[in-house]
Parts: C-alpha cells; structure tokens; sequence
C-alpha cells in the first residue's frame, strides 16, 4: 500500500513538473508571435490630403518621365479605393494658371447661366485669324471644347460677366477662385490671378463626376458628354487639356492634361502637370497619363 502511494506522489510530481514548463514557455511563444506580425505591416495609403513625403512606393511613375525627358508631375486618384499614385508630390502641391482646363468650369457656368443654350448652339467667328486654323470659324461648344478654341469661351465669359463669373467660381471653389477685374473678364485663366494645384484639380473633378458642383444635372451632363475623349467597351476617357503660355514662346510653357478614365464603373481621376520645353511635349501630356493607367493595370 505505501508502495502504491509513494508511486502516485512521483507520478503526481512528474506531471507538475511538466505544466510548470509549459506554462513558463507560454510569454515567450506569445512575445514571438506579436514581434513577427508587427514586423509586416501593411503598406501605407497616400491620401489625397496627404503630405507631399506621403506617397505609394510600390508604383515608379517616374521612369516615364525619365524616359520621355519630360519634367514636371502626375496624380492618380482611386475613389474606390481612397488611394493616391503620384509621381513629384510637391510640384502637386504647386499652383499654375489652369490655362484651358478652364474650360470644364467655363461650360457648367455657360450653361447654367443660359448665355448659351446646350452644346450644339454656334457662335458665330468675328473674322479675326487665330494662330489655329480650326479655330477660324462658327464654332458649338462640343467644337470648340474640343479644339480649345480660345475666342469661342473668351465670348461666353464677356457673356457671363464679371460679377456672375466671381460668384460661380467661388461657389465651385475652383482653385483660388481670384478671376481679378473687369477687364480681366475673357483671360483670367490664361494670363490673370487664378491659380489653382494638381490636387485641387482632382478636387473639383471628383465633386464634378459626384454631381457635388452647384450645377442642375442638366448642365453636368451635357458638359461630362463633351469631355469624352475615348470611349471603348472596357473604359471612357474624359479629359481637358491646358497649356498656360500658348503662343507666347518667351515665356515658360506648362502644360495640363486632367480628367478621369471610367472602367467598371468606378472612377480614376488624373492630372498631370509637365513643363512644355519642345514639339513632343504636348503629346507627352496624354502619353505619360496612358502609361501611368497601365502600370495600375487600367489601360
């Protein structure tokens, strides 16, 4: 019987022994387990908000650039999924004349204010010769959206009017909504105060493609159908090129290319912003924005 007993005190020890161990061992398998999965963690999403540091590092858009010989920078934003792709953050921080993109803005007041009556209502050419030719002659505004006829939106600001022109802007909140005097009325955003960046151009598209703008529906959607510029069956391009400087070769040439591509129904909103420095760079505005979509698979 004592043998019995002593041999359950051993056992009894033994397992002791080893739930002691076990449970001592427990802290150190935990500790592991919570260093290792702080060591991986996610990549960070550049909001468009962000700090120019801020940014995506995973997408290199700046060998396009490199490539092309181009200087300036590019902006991709992903409503979706709330995530910015830039190449030069700070240069998207920056803000230049908006030169012809304007024209995005200029149509929704036109039309809303009723100085002239859709897309396809003509004006007639007052005789002067431009610098374009297909600019010398009666023009719509789906023309002359899309041939950026300059005298064609110069008439519809005059139409417009000083007082009207500063009250829309303010209420879209378009860049830093200064459009100067009177006599600026037809070239503010070519050669006046009005400034605005990369990041409020994106901005203002987002709230123009969310119907967000103090616009009748009427008005955004005319204006959203003549800023199409490619449409296929995977995707529809609308955009709206600038070029702050055109026929004035003494100065700095900067050249806008902004918009947004639409592919399954979600959008994602670019602008993209270079120094204009020979006869290729025009071009590369709109290369440089295809080849940014395809490395985000879009394109």
């Amino acid at each position: 019987m004592n043998r019995i007993a002593a041999l359950l005190i051993v056992v009894f020890c033994t397992l002791g022994f080893i739930v002691a161990v076990q449970f001592q061992s427990m802290p150190a398998a935990l500790t592991m387990s919570v260093s290792e999965s702080s060591s991986s963690s996610p990549v960070e999403v550049a909001q468009l908000d962000a700090t120019p540091e801020d940014t995506t590092p995973e997408i290199d858009f700046g060998r396009h650039f490199q490539t092309l010989g181009v200087e300036g920078s590019i902006l991709i934003y992903d409503l979706n999924n709330d995530q910015v792709y830039q190449h030069n953050p700070n240069r998207n921080a920056t803000a230049f004349l908006p030169a012809s993109t304007f024209k995005i803005l200029n149509s929704l007041i036109s039309l809303e204010t009723g100085v002239i009556s859709d897309e396809i209502a003509i004006l007639t050419w007052d005789g002067i010769p431009r610098l374009v030719p297909e600019w010398n002659r009666d023009l719509n505004m789906r023309e002359a959206f899309k041939l950026s006829a300059v005298w064609f939106y110069q008439v519809l600001a005059r139409r417009v009017g000083h007082e009207q022109m500063q009250q829309w802007v303010a209420k879209a909140a378009y860049g830093n909504q200064k459009i100067g005097e009177q006599e600026n009325i037809d070239k503010f955003w070519l050669e006046g105060e009005l400034r605005i960046t990369p990041q409020e151009q994106i901005q203002f598209l987002r709230r123009f493609y969310q119907n967000d703008l103090p616009f009748s529906e009427r008005s955004l959607s005319l204006v959203k159908d003549i800023m199409i510029v490619e449409k296929t069956p995977n995707y529809t391009i609308r955009a709206k090129s600038g070029l702050v400087g055109f026929d004035e070769p003494e100065k700095p040439q900067i050249g806008w290319y902004v918009g947004y591509l639409e592919k399954d129904e979600k959008p994602y909103f670019f602008a993209t912003n270079i120094d204009i420095r020979n006869d290729n760079d025009p071009d590369n505005r709109m290369e440089l924005m295809r080849l940014c979509f395809e490395d985000l698979g879009l394109l």
